[in-house]
């Protein structure tokens, strides 16, 4: 039979695309800095004001266009609309379960905590050994190419409650790294 003459079921198309899966482990809160729970927040307002009435917009011209099997534009639209709701639905949970913690009101500001700005040195790379940092965020936040990492990822696991001059030992592939502390900072968002 033609595709023509069936019609496109919503669920059968969605069944297919599973939802993404939740980087939070389970048992875990969803810590999140007052600047990422506004990255979340502008995200989904794009996405609900912005977006999504530009593709339904773009969805109804291609369907009234007829023969909706072969059109490109309805197709795809469909498709995006089916991405823009299930990244609407991901972050209203994201921000339903977010706990917000701001580095600025830390009251430990000599160990490493959630928010920290940790600078530490390869503690066996000798007199030479190059300083790195790194700023403990949420698993929403987290950008290496910014230097923000999740408060769950093995370095900032490895470094949690750390002091200024202590080594701490991190498990990577190629065996057990050892990193020293140089210096902890905590800034406001």
């Amino acid at each position: 039979m033609s595709k023509a003459f069936t019609k496109e079921s919503e669920t059968d198309t969605e069944a297919a695309e599973p939802e993404p899966n939740d980087p939070l482990p389970a048992g875990f809160k969803n810590y999140v800095t007052p600047n990422g729970l506004r990255l979340l927040r502008d995200e989904l307002d794009l996405l609900r004001r912005v977006e999504r009435p530009k593709v339904v917009e773009v969805v109804a011209w291609a369907a009234g266009n007829g023969d909706r099997s072969e059109n490109g534009d309805y197709i795809y639209g469909k498709k995006r609309l089916r991405e823009i709701d299930r990244r609407l639905r991901y972050l209203l949970k994201r921000i339903d379960s977010a706990e917000v913690v701001d580095p600025a009101r830390q009251k430990s500001l000599d160990r490493v905590f959630f928010g920290a700005t940790v600078t530490y040195v390869d503690a066996d790379g000798g007199s030479e050994a190059e300083e790195s940092s790194l700023r403990i965020v949420g698993i929403d936040e987290a950008s290496a190419g910014r230097g923000a990492v999740s408060w769950v990822s093995p370095i900032a696991r490895a470094l949690m409650k750390a002091e200024e001059g202590d080594v701490v030992a991190l498990s990577t592939p190629n065996g057990t790294k050892r990193l020293e502390v140089v210096k902890i900072a905590y800034e406001g968002d």
